[in-house]
């Protein structure tokens, strides 16, 4: 990012909370790949009662490409049309015309200081089924938050298989086969081609129906935040939309990690939570889950390959060696786990994923990391 951007960013948050440019009283930037966030002190008297006592900050990175379909205009909007209808989110501050903040959860995040793969506590869990009740029960047609994704991504109520068809069709033509061009060379070196999704694809069709709900859309650990009394909050709504509530289920056991007995009690929670608040939602959820974990682990072979060539980009140019191992070791992963899904006899080895960056980025022209 170019220093100017960052000072803009920064010196907007100093001017939301009344500081000097170089307060120490602000905190940043996060660590967060979409936007540039600061966490800033709030005027006394900004909201009534005293609290939260610190907001928000934050802008989208510059040039940035989103490898998940956004389908709202504004993250606020959505939190502020979910006040008093989905406990522990983020509170929505006016602080001035057309200026809303998000209200900074005090506390730490999930996966801070705890196994990545560790299992939830009874109270967790407990809350995190409260979540998925309370996404159920929203009422779509209520939503106040402007929708953005095109009528023709947008399938008729009940429609699964439309709905994860067009997620598929997004990853194939915006993330593969558009954003992806200059990585054609690199994919192929790994063993993924234009086909690779098509088996996913004919295997979207057999979707049963469910009806519709808000889903999160990206249900990680570093999306839950802790509070100092030991609650669970959940952050981070960029990626909501409107779908198959199966979806959220499948997006939180593949990023999660869990060993199996904890996957099966969290599939629990959420078939008793979504069932209890919108009679349907978790029909044929045991025929249909396998699907969408497919999809999210072929998605993460195209995100890892793509990112991973533009964290390897060094700034002075060429390759940045240092940090090819772990880079290469993570692609190798996402690849043997999709390897059924896209079709292919065997996973490289992960000798086989350095040398093919090695070997891409000896012929490809040069990327510019902030241009994508």
């Amino acid at each position: 990012m170019k220093a100017d951007t960052l000072s803009e960013v920064r010196r907007a948050a100093a001017e939301r909370a009344g500081l000097d440019h170089g307060d120490r009283a602000i905190e940043g930037p996060l660590q967060g790949y979409h936007h540039e966030t600061y966490v800033i002190p709030l005027p006394p008297g900004c909201v009534p009662g005293g609290r939260p006592r610190r907001a928000k900050v934050r802008e989208p990175r510059p040039g940035l490409f989103w490898y998940d379909r956004r389908c709202f205009r504004s993250e606020e909007l959505l939190l502020l049309s979910l006040q008093g209808r989905v406990r522990r989110i983020p509170e929505i501050i006016e602080a001035g015309p057309d200026v809303r903040l998000q209200a900074f959860i005090e506390g730490r995040t999930l996966g801070r200081g705890v196994l990545p793969s560790g299992p939830l506590s009874a109270r967790h869990s407990a809350q995190l089924g409260e979540l998925f009740g309370d996404l159920a029960a929203v009422r779509t047609d209520e939503i106040d938050a402007g929708r953005i994704c095109r009528p023709e991504e947008r399938p008729g109520d009940g429609d699964c298989a439309g709905f994860l068809t067009g997620l598929i069709r997004f990853t194939q033509e915006r993330v593969y086969r558009e954003h992806g061009a200059p990585y054609r060379g690199l994919f192929e070196r790994l063993g993924v081609d234009d086909a690779a999704l098509e088996t996913l694809r004919c295997r979207a069709r057999g979707m049963g129906s469910r009806p519709f709900v808000l889903v999160h859309g990206d249900l990680h650990r570093k999306n839950f935040v802790v509070d100092l009394r030991g609650d669970l909050w959940t952050i981070d709504w960029e990626l909501a939309m409107i779908g198959d509530p199966l979806y959220d289920l499948a997006t939180h056991l593949h990023l999660m990690g869990y060993a199996e007995r904890e996957r099966e009690r969290v599939c629990g929670v959420w078939e008793s939570a979504v069932e209890a608040a919108r009679p349907g939602a978790a029909a044929g959820w045991r025929q249909d889950l396998p699907v969408l974990l497919a999809y999210k682990q072929a998605q993460s072979v195209y995100t890892d390959v793509i990112r991973g060539a533009l964290a390897l980009e060094h700034p002075a140019g060429g390759l940045n060696r240092r940090l090819l191992p772990g880079v290469a070791w993570r692609v190798q992963q996402a690849l043997a786990v999709a390897r059924p899904v896209l079709g292919a006899r065997a996973a490289p080895t992960l000798r086989q994923v350095v040398g093919a960056y090695l070997r891409w980025f000896g012929s490809r022209p040069a990327v510019t990391p902030s241009a994508v």
